[in-house]
């Protein structure tokens, strides 16, 4: 209980002295004041986790010591000792903060009993407010509702880490949902009203990363003809996301390596040193570890990054969340099939259930998309569906010619799916694809469908 400081105040000596000698004695470190002024400046300068205070004393009450207490940190409970011992002076003190009351003289057992039920009080409150910021921080990262309990761990360390300042490492596969955590992590942190600043990396050319992360004076090389505020000025307060981190040429790593451990920086041409704060969250595919093994990243750089490390499970270890995230893509992309489509059918949601996802969520969501687009009825069927998703060899695509050959070409993969999905038959197809059977027996015929692929009826 060494880290717990209690704060004595009284003017008599003697007391403080026989209070502070039986309270470190029970393991509690204490401090001394023999008056007003003197308790609030040691509020004021240190952690103080409860305060014993006499009620009477020169220069200020013990009522007005609550009320500077409160104004300092509402939440250190004040114990208030008086001699008086009167029913009016103890509702005094309670009615304007105090925790509790004490008559003098002193028990101390009376003591010992109420400093440690404050104590554990104050740490149940503190526990207690922690628990809701987390929880307040985890719905914050919606649309990262899982069932998987590795994906849930990952999120719940994002949930953990939201409101620290320390650096993130995002790891796990392309499309996995880095950058998609990394806004949760900044919405869920005290800098959400700042700016979020994402830089790829990745998609930057060597030449103008640096110009782009740190900036430039003008005249710094040819074309800087006015001064550039760099991304990470621009991040300033808020949080820097740093996308395929392991692109960073060797000499960009040195500088933001700087930044990391001097929240410092120059613009090129420049040697004036420009102070940010700005939290860092990284993500890479990459094997850093092999990279710095084979000298391509910097081993300080890494373990600046990799102070909180997130692996993001690739999609095809986390199925259970599949139906979840088509169920999210259907509602976001909604408006590209006017509202017509509202669902995706038992046989589609089966296949996109059991498909590896090369591309990870990134993939499901474009296949989700493409589906409402090309979708002829109220549900997304397995025919909407690409045919790698459906176990099918892709067709190789031809192209050119005129508008009624490509239409024709269209229509007969879509007819020849439908066909393949019903196992020949008919009825089933042309039901699948919206149209009576006599309807689909006439496509057939005039595009040309072989008979090996139909069946009259079911």
């Amino acid at each position: 209980m060494s880290e717990l400081l209690i704060l004595v105040v009284d003017d008599e000596a003697a007391q403080r002295q026989v209070l502070a000698g039986f309270l470190k004695r029970r393991g509690y470190e204490v401090a001394q004041a023999a008056s007003l002024s003197d308790a609030l400046g040691v509020v004021s300068s240190r952690t103080v986790d409860l305060v014993l205070s006499d009620l009477r004393m020169p220069g200020g009450s013990g009522i007005e010591l609550i009320s500077g207490v409160r104004q300092i940190n509402p939440d250190i409970p004040v114990v208030i000792m008086t001699a008086f011992g009167t029913v009016q002076s103890a509702v005094e003190a309670m009615r304007h903060g105090a925790v509790d009351y004490l008559t003098k003289p002193i028990d101390l057992d009376e003591l010992q009993l109420t400093v440690a039920r404050e104590l554990d009080r104050r740490a149940l409150v503190s526990e207690n407010r922690e628990l809701r910021r987390l929880v307040e921080s985890r719905y914050s990262l919606k649309g990262l509702e899982t069932a998987n309990s590795r994906m849930e761990q990952a999120v719940n360390l994002a949930a953990r880490a939201a409101s620290s300042r320390a650096a993130i490492l995002l790891r796990g596969e392309t499309g996995t949902g880095k950058e998609l955590l990394a806004r949760a992590i900044h919405r869920a942190s005290p800098r959400a009203q700042m700016p979020l600043v994402t830089v790829n990396i990745g998609a930057l050319p060597d030449t103008l990363i640096e110009s782009e992360m740190f900036g430039h004076e003008r005249g710094a090389f040819t074309g800087a003809d006015r001064e550039r505020r760099g991304r990470i000025e621009e991040a300033d307060g808020g949080t820097l996301f740093l996308d395929e981190i392991g692109d960073l040429p060797r000499g960009a790593q040195v500088k933001m390596l700087r930044v990391l451990q001097e929240q410092t920086f120059e613009r090129l041409g420049s040697n004036r040193p420009i102070r940010v704060d700005v939290r860092i969250i990284a993500a890479t595919h990459r094997p850093l570890e092999q990279m710095m093994a084979g000298g391509e990243f910097r081993d300080d750089l890494y373990y600046r990054l990799n102070v909180v490390s997130i692996e993001l499970p690739a999609l095809r270890e986390r199925r259970e969340d599949i139906p979840g995230l088509v169920e999210q893509f259907l509602e976001r992309h909604g408006t590209e099939s006017a509202g017509r489509v509202t669902g995706v059918s038992r046989e589609a949601l089966d296949l996109l259930t059991k498909y590896a996802y090369p591309g990870n969520v990134r993939e499901l969501e474009n296949i989700v998309r493409r589906a409402l687009v090309l979708a002829r009825g109220p549900l997304v069927g397995s025919y909407d569906l690409p045919p790698h998703v459906r176990g099918l060899a892709a067709e190789p695509e031809a192209t050119g010619g005129s508008f009624t050959e490509q239409v024709a070409r269209f229509e007969r993969r879509l007819i020849a799916d439908a066909l393949a999905h019903a196992g020949g038959v008919q009825t089933r197809a042309a039901r699948e694809l919206g149209m009576s059977e006599r309807h689909l027996r006439s496509r057939l015929r005039r595009l040309g469908i072989s008979e090996a692929s139909r069946k009259p009826t079911e």
